[in-house]
């Protein structure tokens, strides 16, 4: 790092939130650096809120320009929709929203930084979290030319409170306060919450930390039934209505939200070592995935639906641990894609006081016959034939016991 501290570069290209970290870095890099800043922001869905002047925000700290390039539909059509046909889920609970979001952010600062002609790419992660292996993985992958730039592993500023004196002391207006408790990260598939009691795992979360779902116990006493269509794997319809990606979550998030479903709370294990608790909303997110494995459970067989499942398992870690631009990722997604085209169908969702439960499903491609599963009389399945198939399928632990015995195999049926 200290070789690299004494480096003029001419051009930085900053993942810029117009948060209070990216806000002292941006005069941080210029009079560290002496270089020209320019901010890069994406909007991935995490509302408008966040994007209202955060253009002149960042030309107020310094920077020469701020660009903000519109994700969304990108984000959910080529990251959210192929990661659902993985099934992955991360140690059995988060769906990667956070995850999911950094190598389209990424990719989108890297094409900014090589049209601009800028020689370094920075961004504001810490030293302790995974987004710094998210975001530095897809550099090194789509551009290895170009330096990289963590402030938080370069400065010695530990706090929120040497930010805001840093800024201070240049006469930079901040929002940002020492009264802020929660860390969150939002975008259109979820929001995260860190911080405050949720740093004792022994605390329960208050009312405060949750944003964008009802509580459940506050949920209508009613249930509501939302309707999916799927066509090979995307989500296409949702209570009839033809809507884009985006639109589709958007829709699935305020009816689920009102619902209090997508809620989590958990301690995971960060790539870097240590673990950390957060609480999760993901409401529509949390619906597709039920739907979608229902759909899968329908239409695949044991063995691609087992192989699927074991796809999704380790393309969790990918996800997670920032993996996106590799060829272990591209293989998986290949594989799942194939198991995909056959996940067409509707499938209905009951929401209800948090719980999202799947009541109907249907689908051209159903593996399933009420002619051969029923327990009524049918003519399609001799039961007889069953005792053959479970002699062969228990062989080897037959021959093993009998080993074990010291019995003969003769007149066992086994010679």
């Amino acid at each position: 790092m200290a070789i690299q501290a004494k480096k003029e570069f001419k051009k930085v290209v900053l993942a810029y939130s117009g948060g209070l970290d990216t806000s002292a870095i941006i005069p941080w890099l210029i009079e560290t650096y002496n270089c020209e800043v320019i901010a890069f922001a994406a909007d991935v869905g995490q509302g408008d809120e966040e994007l209202i002047g955060l253009r002149e925000k960042a030309l107020a700290t310094g920077a020469s320009e701020c660009y903000i390039v519109d994700l969304k539909e990108e984000f959910v059509a080529d990251y959210i929709y192929p990661t659902i046909t993985t099934g992955a889920v991360y140690e059995g609970e988060y769906l990667l929203g956070t995850s999911m979001a950094r190598p389209i952010i990424a990719k989108a600062q890297v094409e900014i930084a090589l049209r601009v002609g800028a020689d370094a790419l920075c961004h504001g992660c810490t030293g302790k979290g995974n987004d710094q292996v998210r975001f530095e993985g897809t550099f090194a992958a789509l551009a290895p030319e170009l330096a990289v730039i963590a402030p938080w592993r370069e400065w010695d500023m530990v706090s929120r409170e040497d930010l805001l004196d840093y800024l201070a002391e240049r006469n930079i207006e901040c929002s940002a306060s020492l009264t802020k408790i929660y860390s969150r990260d939002a975008n259109a598939w979820h929001i995260s919450h860190e911080g405050g009691e949720l740093e004792d795992p022994w605390c329960e979360p208050t009312k405060g930390i949750w944003t964008l779902t009802v509580d459940p116990e506050d949920a209508p006493n009613k249930p509501e039934r939302v309707q999916l269509s799927f066509e090979e794997g995307k989500l296409t319809k949702v209570n009839g209505e033809s809507l884009t990606p985006y639109g589709v979550l958007m829709a699935l998030n305020k009816i689920a939200a009102a619902h209090g479903v997508g809620r989590i709370d958990i301690v995971e294990n960060r790539l870097v070592g240590m673990k950390s608790r957060g609480c999760y909303e993901t409401p529509g997110g949390t619906v597709m995935m039920k739907a979608y494995k229902a759909l899968e459970c329908l239409v695949l067989d044991k063995a691609s639906l087992k192989y699927r499942e074991q796809i999704g398992l380790e393309y969790s870690h990918v996800m997670y641990d920032g993996r996106w631009f590799t060829a272990l990722n591209d293989a998986l997604l290949a594989g799942a894609a194939s198991f995909a085209e056959k996940v067409t169908g509707e499938i209905v969702v009951k929401l209800y006081k948090g719980q999202a439960t799947v009541t109907q499903r249907k689908s051209p491609n159903s593996l399933y016959s009420e002619d051969f599963a029923t327990f009524g009389a049918d003519d399609v399945y001799d039961q007889g034939h069953a005792e053959g198939f479970i002699r062969l399928y228990s062989l080897s632990s037959r021959i093993e016991a009998m080993n074990k015995k010291g019995l003969a195999l003769k007149n066992t049926g086994i010679e």
